[in-house]
């Protein structure tokens, strides 16, 4: 989102977390709009990496939208150390005339976020430098299943190469939020060959007057073959995870491999592209299949014999005893393999109408006349149902369109129901 940063992340039970709002200049506009086009109503925990304004310009407007029109801000973590800008005083302002919890964090604090492994890896304590916001930000790493994240907000050489040293391997994570928005003061090699991510994403301006990202950044991504987005080009980026895969969605198609994303058309901040699913990142094993729009529908025969045609979808449970929201795993789909050949559905995505995509973990098989469950909400995955991990209702009570894919984009399966 231009010259600037904002992740919110949602978490299997419904938990939200927003880290960092924004650039001042647009005062939260592009994070309020998305906030409210997604009907986010409250944020359990507001993450401010470090006081700068390109990354607390919306936290005064998020804190006031949510605490007069939504359902409030739970609590605000923030690393302590000042900045002397009208950003940061409205910011201070706002926590305080609205009561909200301030935490200042440091490395080993308890962010409890429900369902989610969280660690908080900086700032250290003492602190690297006094002077520096950028050396002293939160760092969190976040695991869900086999998946994981790892943000380091604006740390530069002094705070990874602390990290580097105190953490090791355990720095490793599925998808890397490129650190200060790709400038060669951070992204070392010493850190990119712990972190090891399996994908890249970089938030900076098309026309950065920065720079950013630099490209010694973009050619240690290449050597290291990490497929990279870049919202400049790329518009938002959106990541979703069921614990085994993560599957990406970006507003435009354009280039990841490092030394090309350049080559891609400028997405202004604030965008209202749709999204569209580019690549499904295998957490185990790390494989990535990028996905190559086809307008064909007709199944197609598998390498290995079996027919993908025989699945067939024998059961919709879209209204749960109750509340939907509050009993997400009587939400469900059954399908049954109809044929006389196993059919191997690992790296299928089951999605609605709405582009809520469920990605089948790998190694997932189904035998001959054996039927599968798929529940929308969290639980351990066997050979008999499996647990989308999401957050709110997936399927719509009042008819839906379900669709089976592939991994190669072929459709299966497309049923609409009412």
């Amino acid at each position: 989102m231009g010259q600037s940063a904002s992740t919110l992340i949602i978490g299997p039970t419904g938990e939200t977390m927003l880290i960092d709002t924004g650039d001042f200049r647009t005062d939260g506009d592009h994070v309020l709009s998305y906030l409210k086009e997604h009907d986010i109503e409250r944020i359990d925990h507001l993450v401010v990496t470090h006081n700068d304004a390109d990354h607390i310009g919306g936290n005064a407007a998020v804190i006031e939208y949510l605490e007069t029109e939504g359902e409030g801000v739970g609590a605000v973590y923030d690393p302590g150390i000042a900045a002397s800008t009208q950003t940061y005083e409205a910011y201070l302002d706002a926590v305080e005339e609205y009561d909200v919890t301030l935490y200042e964090v440091r490395e080993g604090d308890d962010l409890p976020f429900e369902g989610i492994e969280t660690r908080v890896l900086g700032p250290p304590d003492p602190y690297l430098d006094v002077d520096s916001r950028n050396e002293n930000g939160i760092v969190l790493h976040l695991a869900f299943g086999e998946t994981s994240f790892l943000h380091t907000g604006d740390a530069e050489e002094r705070q990874e190469e602390y990290l580097v040293n105190e953490y090791g391997e355990s720095l490793n994570a599925t998808v890397y939020k490129t650190g200060h928005h790709g400038s060669d003061s951070s992204s070392s090699n010493e850190l990119l060959d712990l972190v090891s991510p399996e994908v890249a994403v970089i938030s900076s301006a098309y026309d950065s007057q920065y720079g950013h990202p630099h490209e010694v950044v973009l050619e240690r991504f290449a050597e290291r073959s990490i497929p990279t987005y870049w919202t400049a080009t790329h518009g938002t980026v959106v990541m979703e995870t069921n614990g085994s895969a993560v599957t990406v969605k970006t507003q435009a198609q354009a280039p990841t491999d490092p030394l090309a994303i350049r080559d891609g058309d400028p997405v202004e901040p604030g965008t209202s592209t749709p999204l569209e699913q580019r690549a499904v990142i295998t957490a185990v094993g790390g494989s990535v299949q990028t996905v190559t729009p086809t307008a064909t529908s007709t199944p197609a025969i598998t390498d290995g014999g079996a027919d993908p045609g025989a699945l067939e979808l024998v059961e919709v449970h879209a209204d749960a005893e109750g509340s939907d929201r509050e009993n997400l795993n009587d939400e469900y789909l059954v399908f049954e393999n109809t044929g006389d050949t196993e059919l191997d559905l690992s790296g299928w995505t089951i999605e609605d109408a709405a582009d809520h995509v469920y990605t089948v973990p790998e190694g997932t098989m189904l035998k001959p006349g054996a039927q599968i469950t798929v529940h929308t909400g969290s639980g351990s995955d066997t050979a008999t149902d499996l647990y989308w991990g999401a957050s709110a209702p997936v399927w719509n009570n009042g008819g839906d369109t379900v669709t089976v894919r592939t991994e190669d984009e072929t459709i299966v399966l497309q049923e609409e129901y009412n």
